[in-house]
């Protein structure tokens, strides 16, 4: 029988809190050779029997080793409270309508230390509980259609997500908001891109780095943002919108066919890659770096294609990548394959021979480039042209990850060799752009200018 006061603890980490006669939600002063941190004792998941977590008054979590521990002073008490907070979201006929379509990802949370998992706000009540500044932008109905984590988010989950944006365009919303978990949202948002076109209002996907509960939570802020974009922005399109810098200044709003989340961590990890934003926006108000933006309409006409072929791979080319990987995917009747190839677009030479079958098999191969920034350019070397021969169609500066969702669409309604390769090598959405532009690898990219301003205040 677990003992409550210790939730989650075990092993030398548990043996210290009984020997100090200390408990979970204890307001506590640990002191150890080097320092005195004081906090709340948190509880344990699972999995770390040495580490004592503690809340600490800067509201975040600190591990305290059991063996640095020399004595610890109980100085209070204070259990958490995981119930979000519920109001009545006020209706304003005056204010635009936006519907929230939930998948799962966190909008507005905080952490269960209790069980390691993410506690939801979702209902509109909940919302207006935890950011009641929603309240002056729009007017918010909330749906959710799925509670996954992202990564367990593909085509079923895609194909249900373009049918009900159809569906509350045409029952008049003024844009939509897509809940989600930030590791694949820039596939989700490539797959609408492709799946939900001729949109006439702002389709934006959003989602925190950081909980609610931490007090670098980008949470708050994205939404706001993003509920901003759906209901006053031009730009008619399928946009990810998250932080622009480190700082809380502003969200970029990125095309859904150009965006990568590139780093772990960070609160600004989405960049726009080949290209710029789209926009931003700030304090309810909106900056566009681009005028080829499909704009806002009054009608409520859209069409979708919800449809996605299943056996289709990207292909990450290695140094002394053996052929059985690719004959693999053959044997398993996989019918189209994104190669991410180095440099220019390349591959070694012994995979020419499986290319060349899978090309003989019927199975559509297409090459981009793991740079992610630049084009293929498989005329420079004799790899690439060796490579065309044999039946691989080079996709411009398409990044990895939009061509596997084009490629999944595409195939997912035609077969025919040609109809394929021209499907993909037209652009729908920006996946395909005719140049790039010259400063576009750093600029509005929370780069150079974040660095430069970070470096003015400590000069």
């Amino acid at each position: 029988m677990t003992d409550d006061r210790y939730q989650g603890y075990r092993g030398p980490a548990l043996e210290v809190l009984k020997r100090e006669n200390v408990a979970v939600w204890d307001r506590i002063v640990v002191r150890t050779g080097d320092a005195e941190i004081e906090g709340i004792l948190l509880p344990r998941s699972a999995g770390d029997d040495s580490h004592l977590v503690l809340k600490m008054i800067t509201g975040y979590n600190i591990g305290v080793r059991h063996d640095n521990v020399l004595s610890i002073e109980q100085v209070g008490s204070k259990k958490a409270n995981y119930k979000i907070p519920e109001k009545e979201f006020p209706f304003d006929e005056s204010k635009p309508n936006v519907t929230i379509l939930g998948t799962g990802g966190t909008i507005a949370s905080r952490l269960d230390y209790r069980t390691g998992a993410v506690i939801p706000a979702f209902t509109p009540g909940e919302l207006f509980g935890a950011v009641p500044e929603l309240a002056d932008i729009a007017n918010i109905k909330t749906k959710k259609l799925f509670g996954v984590f992202s990564e367990n988010m593909g085509p079923h989950q895609w194909k249900v997500l373009a049918k009900n944006i159809k569906k509350e365009i045409e029952e008049g919303v003024a844009g939509i908001v897509i809940g989600h978990g930030t590791d694949t949202m820039h596939y989700t948002a490539a797959t609408l891109s492709f799946m939900v076109q001729n949109s006439p209002v702002p389709i934006v996907c959003v989602g925190s780095q950081r909980s609610s509960d931490r007090p670098s939570s980008d949470a708050a802020r994205t939404l706001i943002g993003s509920v901003t974009t759906a209901a006053y922005s031009d730009a008619a399109e399928v946009m990810v919108s998250m932080f622009g810098t480190t700082s809380d200044k502003f969200c970029y709003l990125h095309r859904g066919t150009r965006v990568r989340k590139m780093h772990s961590s960070y609160r600004n990890t989405f960049k726009t890659l080949g290209d710029v934003p789209l926009g931003m926006v700030q304090d309810g108000k909106f900056r566009y770096f681009k005028d080829d933006y499909k704009r806002r309409r009054s009608d409520r006409e859209v069409d979708i294609y919800p449809f996605f072929e299943e056996r289709v791979a990207v292909l990450y080319y290695y140094p002394n990548m053996h052929p059985d990987i690719l004959e693999s995917m053959i044997d398993r009747g996989y019918k189209g394959i994104v190669i991410a190839g180095t440099g220019l677009g390349h591959v070694n030479k012994p995979l020419y021979d499986p290319i060349q079958r899978a090309h003989e098999e019927g199975i559509h191969m297409f090459m981009s480039v793991q740079t992610l920034y630049g084009y293929t350019q498989m005329f420079v070397y004799d790899t690439g042209r060796d490579l065309m021969a044999r039946g691989v169609t080079p996709l411009d500066n398409m990044l990895p990850e939009v061509a596997y969702c084009k490629l999944g669409w595409v195939l997912g309604q035609v077969q025919e060799p040609e109809a394929v390769r021209k499907m993909m090598t037209t652009p729908i959405a920006h996946e395909i752009t005719p140049r790039e532009p010259y400063d576009g690898f750093v600029q509005g990219q929370g780069g150079l200018d974040v660095v430069e301003d970070f470096l003015k205040d400590f000069s």
